[in-house]
């Protein structure tokens, strides 16, 4: 353990931040794995709906830093893809 007060702080800020970002990555492949579960069992509507969420969850997950850009497209279109598929 650190005995400066400033590395101190710092060990709790980043436990802080590790913490948030094992959360938003944890919703964030719920949302995707449930996309695509719906674009697997062919339910047209249920698999639209779930993309849109998911889309959602990966551009937010950006946003804040949790993913790479290319990363999130490269996501987002598979899931399209699984959606097309899934007629």
């Amino acid at each position: 353990m650190a005995n400066i007060k400033s590395a101190k702080k710092r060990v709790l800020v980043t436990a802080a931040k590790s913490a948030r970002n094992r959360s938003e990555k944890s919703s964030l492949k719920t949302s995707i794995k449930k996309a695509s579960a719906a674009a697997a069992e062919g339910d047209k509507a249920l698999a639209a709906a779930a993309y849109k969420s998911a889309q959602s969850s990966i551009d937010k997950a950006v946003t804040h830093g949790i993913l790479h850009k290319n990363t999130a497209a490269r996501r987002k279109s598979k899931l399209a893809r699984q959606l097309a598929s899934a007629e």
